[in-house]
């Protein structure tokens, strides 16, 4: 029988209320034609953040045009968007730099900017393919181009104290402080074994049930994101760390009514949530270095960084981490490979040196 995955069942029934009443009430009525549209093609959390986007520049054409300054964002029609040029777009592009809205002001780096310019060019091809539209002003404008980012990850030895931090508590450890760190530590080090020893994303972490794990064969069951369904392996450590979590911690617990398949419980016995993890990896971190800003994701970057270098198969790194392109794993992890072309620095001399200068 078919796996039944029931927190990402959960995700999306929450997401699509959300993006029905993200649809009704902040953006024209003809968007509902898009977001149906892409439905066989996006996931609930994609389309989310597109109707996010997509508002946000409907809410700058009203800030910022003069033709539009009196519309409520349902009053627009198809016919204002076939009447934009190319440097509306780039106004907007111009515009995400900084810019306010109801007494708050917002910013968006290279990378915001470029997934909004996306979501965009998204929206006005759908409109433009089915001939509602003539002109689409957002394939004139170029991309924003993205600058590589320098790899955030732990250390080795960074590592090993982060997980004696987790294992031991540290030293000022008291009261309900106390009690609360003695009551999940088999969980927490179940997790933090987890994210560093398999690589994780903490979606895929929380989503996990506990029919997933097939001890058999130690491996793991997860939804990637778009759904696809895939096993990854775990080594001793990672099987050491969940066995003793589920036997000495997780047996103990009455999960909440809908609850009890999950893996991972919070205080409160219901399936922890990605903010909850995100919040014990940012504690449990925090700790170990205030130079480097640890997230999920970072551990995840760890993992990868590790299993890279271990390796040296780029390709298989890509498919642990469910990369659906190498080429987005050899962008990530190409300046791995600064340590090979430094060791080629000495390797060529362009003079014979003389023996007795070497003395």
């Amino acid at each position: 029988m078919a796996h039944t995955n029931t927190f990402r069942k959960q995700n999306d029934i929450q997401n699509i209320a959300k993006l029905r009443t993200l649809i009704k009430n902040d953006l024209p009525p003809f968007a509902a034609d898009y977001f149906r549209g892409i439905e066989n093609t996006t996931t609930t959390r994609t389309r989310i953040n597109y109707a996010y986007d997509i508002r946000t520049f409907f809410r700058f054409l009203q800030q910022a045009n003069p033709e539009f300054e009196k519309k409520t964002i349902s009053q627009f029609t198809l016919d204002d968007l076939d009447c934009l040029e190319a440097v509306d777009i780039e106004e907007y592009l111009s515009y995400l730099k900084l810019y306010d809205y109801d007494g708050v002001t917002y910013t968006n780096d290279e990378r915001a900017i470029h997934r909004k310019l996306s979501a965009l060019r998204s929206f006005y091809l759908y409109y433009q393919k089915r001939n509602m539209i003539k002109n689409n002003p957002t394939t004139i404008v170029d991309m924003p181009k993205l600058h590589k980012r320098e790899i955030i990850r732990l250390d080795a030895d960074e590592v090993e104290e982060l997980l004696e931090l987790v294992e031991n508590g540290g030293k000022d450890l008291t009261g309900m402080k106390k009690v609360y760190y003695e009551k999940n530590k088999l969980r927490n080090i179940a997790i933090f074994t987890l994210l560093l020893g398999t690589g994780l994303r903490v979606s895929e972490c929380v989503g996990l049930d506990i029919d997933d794990i097939d001890f058999k064969e130690d491996r793991l069951r997860i939804i990637r994101k778009g759904g696809k369904e895939e096993y990854i392996y775990f080594g001793e450590e990672v099987r050491d760390a969940l066995i003793n979590y589920i036997n000495n911690q997780r047996a103990l617990i009455t999960a909440a009514p809908g609850h009890e398949q999950a893996l991972f419980y919070s205080i409160q016995k219901r399936r922890m949530s990605i903010q909850a993890v995100e919040n014990l990896v940012k504690d449990y971190s925090s700790q170990i270095t205030t130079f480097k800003h640890i997230t999920p994701h970072k551990l995840r970057s760890t993992y990868g960084t590790n299993l890279y270098r271990s390796t040296q198969d780029i390709y298989l790194v890509a498919e642990v981490l469910g990369h659906n392109d190498v080429n987005t794993t050899r962008n990530y992890y190409a300046a791995l490979d600064d340590d090979k072309k430094r060791s080629a620095a000495n390797a060529v001399n362009l003079r014979k040196r003389n023996k007795d200068d070497e003395q």
